[in-house]
């Protein structure tokens, strides 16, 4: 597979774009005034234990409150079952186990007090008014290695596939790494010495000895370690054997990355190029055209069917259609072929958009259980690509297939899109017979307590065309409440918004309160 990394800075935002055999398959965007929070540490100050909820709340020194779940406290220190003088078969089975395990117990107690320092790393920006997510397991990535403090395991890379490296690799860092101290092995690490391996980690154990000695008298809450930016990190995470080529816009980062690459992976280094050309990068590379359409909720495919994606505040809908799709088949091969064809571009369309949380997909219905059965599986297939953590269940008798994705940063259409005024984040605006309605019943609760004859009523221009060319619904305002109105088009008032005026004195808008108050 040919995959390559296109980055591109401006005065508004760094974008990363990542294409796979001609396909764009994932996009990042990091606004330059948004501080990344994602695998940064702090010397926490635990503000709230609430057993009932199964969580705390850190004060990291953010505006709200980060989120630490029981579930996500793994150092055993602050765990209520652990003993210092205990048995310690009990402690090496705790210190021991699988990287990212999550306990799934319903009632864990610990032992947190209100007004206790902690050190928590962020694994979910803060959303929606929510505020980040952390976690007690620290981890320090590094290039080839992660290093997890307080913790006594050795996990090697699921994608690393031959037993014998897998057997090389853990013996490498067993006979290295101190006690107490928890390492993953990561995909990149495979065929690499000895020497490379240990430089790794010896940066990271220099790394964190750092970050302890820093803030050992440092006043919490405080940030104890900044990770790498957007860019920087995507390098680092991402840039495995299979990358051919590394475009980017920016000289200072193009510098900068160099640097990086030379010390880590200088065999890779000449697959970084700097894109000098006025044009811009994402443009020249048809990227641009690509995000345009991220933003639009009709997807079309290939043989002609669509998929309609919206985000709603609980979950995520895709609904497949045939649309212009006819077929030469019978209509349940016809639409196993568009739905095999959706469940590519639904895995595609996830990554893009950065789209989690719960998912729901209404497949073209099908009556073979083995035809479901073969959706389910292409699709569980192409999740797989997914670098996010997914779960999916078979399609249900309604045809509904359930899934969730991993959640850690904004979704593209958050990032590239702010809440619209006129609508309120609907999709819709007020239709120009209701909003006359409305008109009409302030001016019925106007006429209650005020003798005025002759008003103003400014409003959008497009409503001011709709009323002047409709001289019924006009007249039928004026003659029911006994007033004359003179309609003014303003272009600075909102489509679904309207202002009255004394004619008498245009300057000063009669508002709601100034009636109740006459």
């Amino acid at each position: 597979m040919n995959k390559e990394i296109f980055i591109s800075e401006s005065m508004g935002e760094s974008r990363i774009a990542i294409i796979e055999d001609g396909t764009l398959v994932e996009v990042y965007i990091e606004k330059q005034d948004h501080q990344r929070m994602v695998g940064n540490i702090y010397n926490g100050i635990v503000e709230n234990v609430l057993p009932g909820m199964q969580a705390a709340f850190v004060d990291i020194g953010y505006d709200i409150n980060a989120f630490l779940p029981f579930s996500e406290i793994e150092n055993p220190a602050l765990l209520s079952d652990y003993d210092e003088g205990g048995d310690e078969k009990e402690k090496k089975r705790k210190n021991n186990k699988r990287p990212n395990h999550k306990r799934n117990d319903s009632n864990v107690s610990v032992n947190l007090k209100t007004g206790q320092n902690i050190y928590v790393q962020v694994i979910k920006e803060a959303f929606a008014g929510k505020g980040p997510r952390v976690t007690t397991e620290i981890a320090l990535p590094g290039r080839l290695l992660v290093l997890v403090p307080n913790s006594n395991y050795v996990g090697i890379s699921k994608k690393i596939w031959d037993k014998y490296e897998r057997r090389r690799l853990k013996k490498i860092v067993s006979a290295m790494k101190e006690k107490g101290m928890g390492v993953i092995v990561r995909t990149v690490a495979e065929g690499k010495s000895d020497d490379v391996i240990k430089k790794d980690y010896s940066s990271l154990i220099a790394n964190w000895k750092n970050v302890n000695s820093k803030n050992s008298n440092k006043k919490a809450p405080s940030l104890a370690y900044e990770d790498l930016e957007t860019a920087s990190s995507v390098i680092r995470d991402l840039f495995t054997p299979d990358i051919t080529k590394i475009c980017i816009d920016s000289k200072k980062l193009f510098k900068k990355l160099s640097s990086y690459l030379n010390d880590v992976s200088p065999n890779m280094a000449n697959r970084l190029e700097h894109y000098r050309k006025r044009e811009p990068l994402f443009e020249s590379m048809g990227i641009e055209n690509e995000l345009d359409k991220l933003l639009r909720p009709k997807v079309w495919l290939k043989s002609g069917g669509h998929l309609i994606i919206e985000k709603t505040e609980a979950m995520v809908v895709v609904d497949v259609n045939s649309g212009k799709f006819v077929g030469k088949k019978n209509h349940e091969q016809n639409s196993v072929k568009i739905n095999l064809e959706a469940c590519r571009e639904i895995a595609r369309q996830l990554r893009l958009r950065d789209l989690s949380g719960l998912v729901v997909i209404d497949f073209i219905d099908m009556r073979e259980e083995s035809n479901r059965k073969k959706i389910y599986y292409e699709l569980r297939k192409e999740l797989k690509k997914d670098r996010a953590k997914v779960a999916i269940s078979p399609i249900s008798d309604f045809g509904l297939l359930e899934m969730t994705r991993q959640r850690i940063r904004l979704s593209l259409l958050d990032s590239m899109s702010e809440e619209c005024p006129a609508c309120k984040g609907s999709g819709r605006i007020m239709s120009k017979e209701t909003l006359v309605t409305r008109i009409d019943f302030w001016l019925r609760r106007y006429k209650l307590k005020n003798r005025k004859f002759r008003l103003q009523l400014q409003v959008h221009p497009e409503i001011a065309d709709f009323l002047n060319n409709n001289k019924k619904a006009l007249r039928g305002l004026m003659w029911q409440n006994f007033t004359y109105i003179k309609t003014i088009a303003n272009n600075t008032i909102g489509r679904d918004e309207f202002k009255f005026f004394d004619s008498k004195n245009t300057e000063q808008e009669i508002k709601q309160q100034d009636i109740e108050r006459n």
